[in-house]
């Protein structure tokens, strides 16, 4: 499995559509990466999350690949992530923060 954190905003489309996002981002995961995604939903309280002195609307999906990824792919990837994501919440690619790592090397 491929761990992935998301940063929602409590009560946001985000937050209300968690169940068809895990399967749509599971779809991609397996897909684009070769496995499937162990999610971590982290939401973040009405109140505790500002954008420009504005409540956030913003999400972060943070994952790390199974192999390092060249710049190209990332790219691609990111972009279809990003797409994703907007295309189930509804939300426009600036409130996005998507993050695939490469793996860490020990």
């Amino acid at each position: 499995m491929i761990n992935c954190l998301c940063v929602i905003q409590s009560g946001q489309s985000a937050d209300q559509r968690r169940k068809q996002l895990t399967q749509a981002m599971n779809e991609f995961a397996v897909s684009r990466l070769g496995d499937t995604l162990a999610i971590n939903w982290l939401p973040v309280s009405a109140g505790n999350g500002f954008t420009e002195g504005k409540p956030s609307s913003s999400s972060v999906v943070s994952l790390t690949a199974r192999e390092p990824l060249d710049q190209a792919q990332r790219e691609i990837l990111l972009r279809e992530l990003v797409q994703l994501w907007t295309a189930h919440t509804g939300s426009s690619d600036h409130e996005i923060v998507a993050v695939i790592a490469d793996p860490t090397q020990h």
